[in-house]
């Protein structure tokens, strides 16, 4: 018998599915999904203008407490745009977790900046605020109202943590911090819809805030992104430039800066409206499912990630600690071959060869978690 056969059988019961194939997060559609894509092709406006992008935004607002929402196409363009917004221009550095989905760094990329990659804290696998200002005191200095890098010369002008698996970083904490040193916080907040800290909604916290509805979040929309802002101003602005700079006319093509076609779809807003419509019910199937996780992995010696003090995680994406490399391959093999779906977490960027050379800490704790941390399934079960 396999060493993890106890694991791959509790799976097997959480999911009622004795022998079929079980993927590690499937999107569910059981709400108005059809009924709002169909009203959205008979009313032919199935491109960037059409009344459930402006729906969808309104409903986001109300659910996470933004003042102001911008939908994208995607989260990654939705970062890169986030990142402009705040004011990172070419040959600048960002601060963010090496520990994260090679979107947060590409963002960075697309701005023509350098990420600078922070090590996270074990209980968030997020970026840690410790290590943020321990790397910010040794390495910058604050001059005329800019934080300067002493090694480069350049200006570390913003921060990008992640709130990985939906489980929120102390953000308070970090923003504290980054305001000292005049940075810009952008939350990377792509796996967190339904996320809560100290009773404030991710995403929220920050600058800007992105969410993500990529086909394997929490809820979807196909793809998709969004923007969150407590600057009105500010999202005017992203909303602007996420129509190609185009200035309102009825019939003339009028364009005041670079824009970009970030504007999400109608179509997809449809099918965002209706899934939003489910979020509460989904994320009551997700925690129920991740404390029954919680009470068998209790009894063993791996470790299950539970949500940070403060924090109503949305257990996006379940995960397990084990003690070495070793037997997580071990795990990851018996798991996939017997028809439970289960990955490693990212590599790390930092070791990516686009990145490699790219300036870092330590990154201890980062290390330790790339090579023991496996999510496995966490599909909503209704």
């Amino acid at each position: 018998m396999a060493k993890y056969q106890n694991i791959i059988n509790k799976i097997r019961e959480i999911y009622e599915e004795p022998t079929t194939f079980i993927p590690l997060h499937a999107p569910t559609f059981i709400g108005n999904e059809k009924k709002y894509l169909l009203e959205c092709i008979d009313s032919s406006f199935v491109s960037s203008v059409g009344k459930f992008v402006d729906a969808f935004e309104e409903k986001i607002v109300e659910y996470t407490g933004a003042h102001k929402a911008v939908v994208c196409v995607n989260g990654t363009n939705a970062l890169h745009l986030a990142l402009s917004l705040v004011g990172v221009k070419s040959g600048d550095e960002v601060l963010t977790q090496s520990l994260t989905f090679v979107a947060t760094a590409n963002a960075i990329s697309y701005c023509n900046a350098s990420p600078i990659f922070i090590d996270v804290d074990k209980n968030t696998m997020g970026l840690s605020p410790k290590c943020v200002e321990e790397w910010l005191a040794e390495n910058t200095i604050v001059k005329n109202k800019q934080c300067i890098n002493k090694n480069t010369h350049k200006v570390v002008r913003a921060c990008v943590p992640m709130h990985t698996f939906g489980h929120s970083i102390p953000i308070d904490e970090l923003i504290e911090i980054c305001n000292k040193y005049y940075i810009e916080v952008v939350e990377d907040a792509a796996e967190s819809i339904g996320s809560f800290y100290k009773g404030k909604h991710t995403g929220t916290f920050g600058k800007v805030g992105v969410l993500s509805f990529n086909g394997n979040k929490t809820i979807t929309c196909g793809g998709g992104g969004i923007l969150l802002f407590n600057d009105e101003k500010l999202a005017s602005a992203a909303k602007h430039l996420t129509t190609q700079a185009k200035i309102p006319h009825k019939w003339e093509f009028n364009h005041d800066e670079v824009g970009y076609n970030y504007r999400m779809p109608n179509i997809n807003a449809a099918v965002g409206v209706a899934q939003l419509e489910q979020l509460p019910l989904y994320l009551k199937s997700k925690r129920d499912i991740a404390f029954k996780y919680q009470s068998f992995f209790e009894k063993t010696d791996i470790t299950f990630l539970i949500e940070p003090e403060h924090c109503q995680s949305s257990y996006w994406l379940n995960a397990i600690i084990f003690s070495n490399k070793e037997e997580r391959d071990l795990f990851l093999t018996e798991s996939n071959e017997a028809g439970v779906m289960t990955r490693p977490i990212w590599n790390l960027m930092s070791e990516l060869p686009m990145y490699k050379n790219c300036q870092r800490d330590n990154l201890t704790v980062s290390c330790q978690l790339a090579n023991t941390v496996v999510n496995i399934p966490s599909s909503v079960k209704v």
